[in-house]
């Protein structure tokens, strides 16, 4: 079964905060010992906050890469936007076209037009496909679009595989 990108620079991350975890944190540890009273000891203290830190963000990771391995690509639709699509809408109101990729909360990005599945745009691409029209509402007002390009996930992990199939 293939993974989601985000899995595995989910994974990647992990990896990263393993390695400070077991190797990078128990050496600052040791050279704060070497400081005396661990009861006054700055660098103490910082490492062993940094420690709970790590650890809960390795269980979240965890339990969120878990999660996300549940998701079936083959469940994503083909023809219609779903995780991972990437549009092309064109603003029926003010004119000119946006193009945004949907992703899960990890990988929004603003700067660089990644929204969420659950965002008021994301919610109404959902099922859509090319030429439809949706309307979303937003705080400033209602807004139409026209999706006027899809490529879904399944057409872009293949350009990534180099033209093989990721089923």
């Amino acid at each position: 079964m293939v993974e989601l990108p985000v899995v595995k620079r989910l994974r990647k991350e992990m990896e990263n905060l393993k390695r400070e975890l077991t190797i990078e944190l128990p050496k600052e540890l040791e050279r704060a010992r070497a400081h005396g009273d661990l009861s006054e000891n700055a660098e103490w203290a910082m490492a062993k906050q940094r420690q709970e830190f790590l650890r809960a963000r390795l269980n979240n990771l965890e339990a969120r890469i878990a999660e996300l391995s549940t998701i079936n690509l083959d469940s994503i639709p083909r023809e219609t936007v779903g995780l991972g699509s990437r549009v092309e809408l064109e603003d029926l109101d003010e004119g000119g076209t946006m193009e945004y990729e949907i992703v899960v909360p990890e990988e929004v990005d603003g700067a660089q037009n990644r929204i969420s599945l659950s965002s008021p745009l994301g919610r109404s691409l959902i099922g859509k496909g090319a030429d439809d029209d949706i309307e979303v509402h937003t705080p400033k007002g209602r807004r139409s679009y026209m999706i006027k390009k899809l490529v879904t996930i399944h057409e872009l992990l293949t350009q990534e595989n180099g033209g093989t199939k990721t089923e």
